[in-house]
């Protein structure tokens, strides 16, 4: 083998290794989803709770995203959560409650997106207020009936630029036109 050969081989492999390394680096728990069954039904109420792992170094927000069965915005909040604490959301309350077109949620879905603070404040979740920045954990209780109630971490996905470009348009024509309404709430705790 050329001593050129020898060199591009080596330069390939340096470059793919070191890729590896800073793919394994990316945070993979910046992108939240799960989803509710069930909701505002004479079933019992789900609940989803976020913790901050403390990985971060410092407080962090959930940006909540929660969409209806037809995947249109619903509505969608920020929540401070500081390290090591935990965050409480009901989901008939905090997160269907007050939903763009006044129409009742029973089922849906909701993204959750791991996001720098603003000191001890979160900005609202829209056009380039979202820094994601991993941290965040979470888990819902799922209704399928008022007999069969499971909680599941929700699953982590892949947060590109475009979805996480989608759910902030979406959020800012949410505030937009919904005079109030489309707003969720951050439940107890920080």
């Amino acid at each position: 083998m050329s001593q050129t050969t020898k060199l591009v081989v080596c330069l390939l492999a340096l470059s793919l290794f070191s890729g590896l390394a800073f793919a394994a680096t990316e945070p993979a728990d910046t992108l939240k989803v799960d989803y509710f069954a069930n909701a505002n039904t004479s079933d019992p109420d789900g609940t989803l709770r976020i913790t901050n792992a403390g990985t971060s170094g410092g407080n962090l927000c959930a940006a909540i995203y929660v969409y209806d069965p037809n995947q249109e915005l619903s509505e969608c909040c920020s929540c401070l959560i500081t390290p090591n604490g935990l965050q409480t959301l009901s989901v008939n309350t905090n997160l269907t409650k007050n939903p763009l077109t006044g129409a009742t949620l029973t089922t849906g879905s909701i993204r959750i997106v791991s996001s720098a603070a603003s000191g001890s404040s979160c900005p609202l979740p829209y056009i380039g207020k979202v820094t994601p920045t991993a941290g965040l954990r979470a888990w819902t209780t799922h209704i399928q009936s008022s007999s069969a109630i499971t909680e599941t971490a929700s699953q982590d996905a892949t947060l590109s630029s475009s979805e996480l470009t989608a759910l902030e348009n979406a959020c800012y024509a949410v505030y937009l036109v919904g005079s109030g309404s489309g707003q969720c709430t951050c439940g107890t705790g920080e």
